[in-house]
This record gives structure tokens, sequence and C-alpha cells, in this order.
């Protein structure tokens, strides 16, 4: 049961949006609970649907990108969408500590892909 837990989709989707909606409001923390409700939720929603793109993404370059590439191109590109996604929705909903709401999941989605397409090269 546990082995089957830790494979589950919707288990590591909801890890992803408690552990990054967390972080959102602690990072907005200074702003009042008023102000930092939206950019949690906001983050802990993003985060935990960006955790199966970002891997069906990887799965789906898998094999198309030539040589050493292979090892930066794919974990760049789907850094580059996550970090265009999140500054895009904390920009539009006027999240306070930006930068600081974005820097914690941006960082750990980018080391997961990497780690992750390295394991499939």
């Amino acid at each position: 049961m546990i082995q089957r837990l830790m494979t589950s989709s919707p288990v590591h989707m909801a890890f992803g949006f408690l552990l990054m909606g967390g972080w959102a409001l602690f990072a907005n923390r200074a702003h009042g609970l008023d102000k930092a409700w939206l950019p949690a939720l906001a983050q802990g929603v993003i985060s935990a649907l960006l955790t199966g793109v970002i891997k069906r993404a990887l799965e789906a370059m898998d094999g198309r990108v030539p040589g050493p590439l292979a090892f930066l191109l794919p974990p760049m590109a789907t850094a580059l969408a996550v970090l265009a996604t999140l500054v895009t929705v904390h920009s539009l909903i006027g999240t306070p500590e930006r930068v600081a709401t974005i820097a914690f999941p941006w960082s750990l989605s980018t080391l997961y892909a990497f780690i992750y397409n390295a394991a499939l090269i």
C-alpha cells in the first residue's frame, strides 16, 4: 500500500500543493493573511499541475535531442516554461513577495527536471 501511495500522481500533486503553497504563504507572511492566501493558493495549484506536466514533457522530449545536448535542452525548456508561468501568474495576481515566492518552487522543479531527464537518458 505504501509503495502504491509513493507512486500515486494524486499523492504527488497533493504534496506539491501543500509544500509549495505553504512556502508561498510563508514567503508572503509579512503582508498579512489577506495578501498571502491568494499567492499560496495559486502556487499550490500551479505546483500540483506542473508536477505532471514537467514529467510528461521530459518524457516526450526523450530521444529527440541528440548527443550531450540531450542532458541540457529538455530540462532547460521545462525550467523556462515553469519560470514564465510562475512570473506571469504571480504578476497577474499581485503577489507581494514575487521573487521569494517563485525562487523555491522554480529551483526545486528545475532540479527535478535535470535529475528526471538524466534518468531517462
